[in-house]
């Protein structure tokens, strides 16, 4: 299990350089973060580079695995996504699914977003790219989102049948949708490919709320799970404070 920092969350308003150079500060070694389309790749490839940090994930474009209609949008978005993620030497991509349809049955949906998988799994496995596909809150944080639970995540990557295409598990969505936060990580682990961690209530520091990262990152870390987790929250604290003990 290897820690990294989500730039766009924690670090959210300061430049992007000043980000990473924070990071590497604190002697961590990997960022991530959410949108590749308005950075300059230039000056995020340079100061990775410079600062010899790795890039866990980021996000791809997307518009709806949910509507077939835009199953080519979505490909012809995840395929320039795994070409800027090559040139960043990066070997994962984060995609939401869309928000639910209207009037269209959750099966009918579920169906496209598994589809959708399969067709987007030949680009990945061509690639060696993995995809993560990420379950929202839909109580707090994201009315309107399709896939809010945890179990039909799990469900629609283990149709895809591929291992290029995981689950991401973040554990403040989770706490917020259904919690048994531990216990479901256990049974699906296999199906992991990466997690995100906040605080919850409030989507701040780790240990500013409710749940016990103590307890849940050793649970993790029993699993034999050798992927990522990131700090994704937005802080209370300066950025520096709120991860420094987390470091080491």
């Amino acid at each position: 299990m290897k820690f990294s920092v989500c730039v766009d969350a924690v670090y959210q308003g300061y430049p992007f350089e000043d980000s990473v150079r924070s990071v590497k500060r604190l002697g961590m070694d990997t960022i991530e973060f959410w949108t590749w389309w308005d950075k300059d790749l230039d000056l995020v490839k340079r100061v990775v580079e410079e600062t010899e940090m790795k890039i866990a994930c980021f996000c791809t474009k997307f518009i709806s695995l949910v509507d077939p209609a835009m199953r080519d949008f979505y490909l012809s978005g995840l395929a320039e996504s795994i070409n800027v993620a090559k040139r960043l030497n990066c070997s994962k991509l984060i995609t939401q699914v869309g928000n639910e349809r209207i009037g269209g049955s959750r099966a009918s949906q579920q169906q496209s977003l598994i589809d959708g998988l399969k067709a987007a799994a030949k680009l990945l496995e061509a690639e060696n790219i993995t995809l993560l596909v990420e379950p929202l809150n839909t109580a707090v944080d994201h009315q309107g989102y399709f896939l809010a639970s945890s179990s039909e995540a799990f469900d629609a990557v283990s149709a895809a049948g591929s291992d290029r295409v995981k689950v991401l598990y973040d554990i403040y969505h989770q706490q917020v949708t259904e919690g048994h936060i531990i216990s479901t990580i256990q049974e699906n682990i296999e199906l992991i490919g990466h997690f995100h961690a906040a605080g919850n209530p409030g989507r701040h520091e780790l240990d500013n709320g409710e749940l016990n990262f103590e307890a849940i990152f050793a649970a993790i870390r029993e699993t034999g799970f050798e992927g990522g987790v990131g700090f994704e929250y937005f802080p209370t604290l300066d950025p520096e404070a709120g991860l420094r003990r987390w470091v080491g």
